[in-house]
This record gives structure tokens, sequence and C-alpha cells, in this order.
């Protein structure tokens, strides 16, 4: 069993203003410092997932995004620099990531998430932060975050709308529970304004850090909607299905 990891006094310095929340201090600091979250793709919605993380002193990120950082991922993917062009985006999001908080332990895959590694990433996380592009990689990480019990924080944006959904497996429903299938007309490339995908990206690692923690009040059960444009957030309140195929057998946990 490995050895629980207690707060340094230069940690402690790091973390003096939020452990100064209510309700927060050490105790929920402490669950944030030997937790691991894995993040699924880190552009303009991963990105400033996994930054909020280490600035609130995550003990262990592991990232997973394939492919190059091309000219175009720069006006939102705000842990990459134009150094990092034509090489892996991965390569570029631990350098920022071990400048801005060294005590943050990151593992990073060059790979998006597949049928084939997925089970090992969750296998090796506390919780998991998807904000892939492509549903499959979203319902396969739902799958086994489902099976192995570990909560899901599923983010998404398009233009200057978003949203945010925390999983709780048991507790709440799945992603297949409101997304039976994958919507249709989908596509990967979508217009984004850099500043929103910050915005849904940090309203992710707030119910994170709630659901991971016990802090606060996650909004389990609902689907938090913001539109950037009228800068109008609702709650929207969603159901677990007896039928479906994913978490449909799971035994209703007490919320």
């Amino acid at each position: 069993m490995e050895r629980r990891r207690q707060l340094t006094d230069r940690e402690r310095a790091l973390y003096e203003w939020q452990l100064d929340i209510p309700g927060f201090g050490e105790a929920a600091q402490l669950k944030l410092r030997n937790a691991t979250a894995l993040v699924s793709r880190i552009g303009g919605l991963g990105g400033p997932i996994a930054l909020g993380l280490a600035a609130a002193g995550i003990g262990r990120l592991i990232l997973a995004h394939g492919g190059d950082l091309q000219p175009s991922d720069l006006n939102r993917q705000i842990l990459m620099r134009h150094d990092g062009l034509d090489r892996p985006r991965v390569e570029s999001a631990k350098r920022t990531l071990n400048s801005f908080n060294p005590h943050v332990e990151v593992e990073v895959v060059a790979a998006h998430i597949s049928e084939e590694n997925v089970k090992g990433l969750v296998e090796k996380s506390d919780i998991v932060f998807d904000a892939a592009p492509r549903f499959s990689e979203r319902f396969w990480m739902n799958e086994q975050c489902v099976l192995q019990r570990k909560p899901l924080i599923d983010a998404a944006m398009f233009s200057m709308e978003g949203q945010v959904i925390p999983i709780v497996p048991g507790q709440t429903p799945c992603l297949t529970c409101i997304y039976p299938d994958e919507p249709p007309h989908w596509d990967r490339r979508f217009p984004v304004l850099g500043a929103v995908s910050a915005l849904i990206g940090n309203l992710a690692v707030v119910e994170g850090i709630k659901v991971l923690t016990g802090f606060g009040q996650a909004n389990l059960s609902k689907i938090i909607y913001v539109d950037a444009n009228s800068m109008e957030m609702r709650k929207i309140a969603v159901q677990r299905r007896g039928d479906c195929p994913v978490c449909g057998t799971l035994e209703l946990q007490d919320q």
C-alpha cells in the first residue's frame, strides 16, 4: 500500500490562501495531495483543467494527448508555447506544469484515449477529467469509470457555450444515460474562443475538487450549462436510466 504523503511546510505556504477557505483546510488539501487525476486531451479544455488542478495542489497528473502542436492550437491551449510547434503537445504541457508547480508529479502519454489503453489509465487514477473532442473516447472513459467506480468530470464546449457534468458511478447518471448515442453531426473541428474553453475547464476543476475532497456541494445529477454570449448559467437535472447498458446494473448508493 502506498504511504500517504503529508504536506510539507513549503506546500502549506504555497496553498495557504486556499487553506483559509471555510470548510476546506488541511484535510481537503491532503486529499488533493494524495490524489491522481487523469486528463484526457490537454487542449483548450484539458489544458486549463490540468493547470487548475496543479495550482490547487493535486498530487499527480496523467495527461493523455497524441499529436504535435500546430499554430492553430495556440489561441486556446494554454499549456503550449511557440517553441513547441511541430513537437508532441505533451512535451510542452509537462514543461509548463513542471515550471508552474514542481510539487506535482506529471506523467504524459503521447496518445489519445483508446480501447487498448483506457482501462490501465483509469486504474492508475482517482478521478478522470474528460475533455476529448470525440465521443468514442468519452464513452470509453465513461464505461471504465463505471466499471472501476471512479468519478468522471465530463466537460465540453462549442463556440460560446459549454457544459460540465460531474459523474459518480452508483450515485448519478453516467454519460451513456444522458447520451445513449453519439450526437449527430458531431465534428472534432468547431469554433473556439480560448477564454470560453478556460471558463468551462475551470468549472470542471471546481466540481472535481468538490467530488475528490467532499468539500462544498458538488452538482451531482446535473448538467452545468453556460452560455457565454449572455453570461447565463443554469443547472439541468438528469436521471439515471434503469436500462442503461453501462450503469443500469449498478446498485444505487446513497447520495
